[in-house]
């Protein structure tokens, strides 16, 4: 299918999503949700992929929403923008494989919204983050203000917010916000030898690790080590026979 606001393939079962509107900063519109959640769904259909890839073309990731856009919605119009943007990111956390945020510039607004998204991030090292709503009179409406306090800490979540200040690479790293920063040039291959290590491994075990993470996170600690026990023991009947084999056989794992 063809898509005016995003790129995608799908290769050694990793699926890569270029965001493409450089001459926007590729700015969060309508249109990109729309497209995003149909490319979501196809690849909900399809096993090949185990592994996620976010990026984009340009200086920036995403230099945010589209203000162009939003700039005349009415209050009910503003929900609905909010609305959309949230399903969308939280259908990014419940895919059922990892997803990855490769950050190349500028992840301010909304892009830092996506990014926060996504199971763990890489960013080159030109990377900017921010979440400066507050100067426009806005607050984050994409779930910025609740996944950063769980990534960052309170205090860190509300002097960005509050203040609307940008930070680099190396200080969202330090917080906790990014968990690798690569020169410019190999953000890509950082990124896809990550991927490719993922993809190395028991695609159930892969499966059940990013539920059991995700899931436990929200309940009650009793009850996800629950979950967990019930996750370890599936295993025994699908990825776990064969990896425990060869790794007595020193042999690498023929997954199915």
């Amino acid at each position: 299918m063809s898509y005016s606001t995003i790129k995608t393939k799908i290769e050694d079962n990793i699926a890569i999503i270029t965001i493409s509107r450089p001459e926007a900063m590729n700015a969060l519109n309508s249109v990109f949700f729309k497209e995003l959640n149909t490319y979501l769904d196809s690849l909900s259909e399809n096993n090949e992929a185990k592994v996620l890839i976010i990026t984009s073309e340009g200086k920036a990731f995403i230099a945010g929403a589209d203000i162009a856009e939003m700039k005349n919605m009415t209050k009910d119009e503003g929900y609905q923008f909010s609305k959309i943007g949230q399903d969308t990111f939280s259908r990014l956390e419940k895919l059922n494989i990892p997803v990855i945020a490769a950050i190349n510039g500028y992840a301010l607004g909304g892009g830092c919204e996506l990014a926060l998204a996504c199971d763990f991030r890489i960013s080159n090292n030109f990377g900017k983050f921010g979440l400066p709503e507050v100067s426009l009179g806005l607050v984050p409406g994409y779930g910025g203000t609740q996944r950063l306090s769980r990534l960052a800490g309170l205090g860190n979540t509300l002097f960005l917010q509050l203040t609307g200040q940008m930070i680099d690479a190396e200080e969202a790293l330090r917080m906790g916000i990014i968990q690798k920063v690569s020169e410019a040039s190999e953000l890509m291959n950082e990124t896809l030898k990550i991927a490719k290590k993922i993809t190395q491994h028991g695609p159930n075990a892969i499966v059940a690790l990013k539920k059991l993470v995700r899931t436990g996170y929200q309940m009650d600690i009793n009850k996800a080590y629950d979950l967990e026990s019930e996750e370890f023991s599936t295993l025994f009947e699908s990825d776990g026979p064969e990896g425990m084999t060869a790794f007595l056989e020193k042999r690498k794992p023929n997954w199915k």
